[in-house]
């Protein structure tokens, strides 16, 4: 299947809600006076990685200490844990550092966000999991990353892990010391630079046609940051979900801490949600595309829920798919149609949202159908559908086992 071309990333970029789409071989332009810093060097986000723990996750890994180290982290989960005193000391003295909220962080911004997800959960599940969830495989760049990583060889357990990384996000307690976001952040900086080592060293990935020496720069956690969280407040505004402009201040800003944790340089951080979806129109929309990992993914993920089942059906998901995404995303990925559910979904889901919402008096007659859909995907993703909450993020020692 070919890449797309500029028509459609014209087409795309009206389908996901984008303001306007750039050209596929647009160079970075996006000024960092629009970022939380309010200044910065110019540089491409896409030649940054995290140099720091990027040296030092490769020692360990050349050194054969990651079973040490994962099992010296088996215990580290909440916010108020010390960093484990059994790490190499060079990593807990990283750690040290990382482990905290930066400076600008408004914590009752924070506690807004967590307030605010907790009220608003029932559509970032569906947001993050079926539409950034599915959109993620189709950009190029991550889809192969994941593929040929260790977690691609078994998507339920990654899934579960990127679940967790966002109920993390997500939970209540969030930021707070009886929360778990602050350890999760770190653990996943751990694991992006062990693929940051380790992915160059398969011949897999280096036939798969990628653009890039090395993966998972600032540049592409951007890029899922948009795929994920921008997304979710575009989605949220043509669902017409009542937000506050405190709301979306606090939605941003919890995401804004996120990236900032994830080593993200903070010139690249969005400081409003319009200097986002100005980045976004940049660099995510131009980079979408088909690819066959990115196909074999993208199958493995919409299959999941057909483990739980709870009613909903694969033409159901399929064109729930659609419906977020559009019919492009839907035609590259090979969705099947079903056009029932495409009507339900079509006239049913803005009602849904309306009653939700106290904005019609009289709950529709496909409430509970929605309802279901939700559990569903939830408890897909979590564990295998086995926890209720969250998975633990380890560090992998391979690449993506081949016969």
């Amino acid at each position: 299947m070919p890449d797309i071309t500029r028509r459609s990333v014209l087409t795309l970029g009206a389908a996901l809600g984008l303001a306007g789409a750039a050209s596929p071989s647009a160079a970075w332009s996006w000024s960092p006076a629009g970022s939380v810093l309010g200044t910065g060097s110019g540089v491409d986000p896409q030649w940054v990685w995290d140099d720091d723990i990027d040296r030092i996750m490769a020692g360990i890994i050349d050194g054969g200490q990651v079973p040490a180290v994962n099992y010296a982290m088996r215990n580290w989960v909440y916010n108020h844990q010390s960093v484990p005193s059994g790490l190499p000391s060079e990593l807990r003295t990283f750690l040290q550092g990382t482990n905290k909220l930066p400076d600008w962080a408004d914590i009752w911004k924070l506690r807004r966000a967590a307030d605010f997800n907790r009220r608003k959960d029932t559509y970032l599940f569906l947001i993050y999991g079926i539409g950034g969830g599915i959109m993620s495989t189709v950009i190029p760049r991550e889809a192969r990353s994941v593929y040929w990583s260790k977690g691609g060889a078994d998507m339920q357990d990654r899934a579960a892990k990127t679940f967790s990384f966002g109920y993390d996000l997500s939970d209540i307690d969030a930021f707070e010391w009886t929360g778990e976001f602050l350890v999760t952040s770190n653990r996943t900086r751990m694991v992006h630079a062990a693929v940051r080592h380790m992915l160059p060293q398969s011949p897999h990935w280096q036939a798969s046609g990628h653009d890039e020496q090395i993966p998972i720069s600032n540049h592409d956690i951007l890029v899922t940051f948009h795929s994920t969280g921008t997304f979710a407040h575009k989605k949220l505004k043509d669902w017409k979900v009542p937000m506050s402009t405190r709301d979306e201040e606090a939605f941003l800003h919890s995401w804004q801490v996120a990236l900032h944790m994830l080593g993200v340089r903070d010139e690249y951080i969005p400081a409003t949600w319009d200097d986002a979806h100005a980045q976004a129109d940049q660099i995510l929309t131009p980079k979408l595309a088909w690819t066959p990992e990115g196909q074999e993914l993208a199958e493995v993920l919409l299959g999941l829920t057909a483990q739980v089942d709870l009613g909903v059906t694969r033409g159901f998901l399929n064109e729930f798919v659609r419906y977020q995404l559009g019919n492009e995303v839907g035609d590259w990925l090979g969705l099947e149609r079903d056009r029932a559910s495409e009507v339900i979904i079509r006239e049913g889901w803005p009602l849904y949202v309306a009653f939700r919402e106290s904005l019609i008096p009289i709950m529709p007659a496909n409430f509970y159908l929605f309802d279901q859909f939700v559990r569903a995907l939830a408890m897909a993703f979590l564990n295998k559908g086995t926890s209720p909450t969250t998975t633990m993020i380890t560090i992998p020692d391979m690449n993506r086992p081949t016969t």
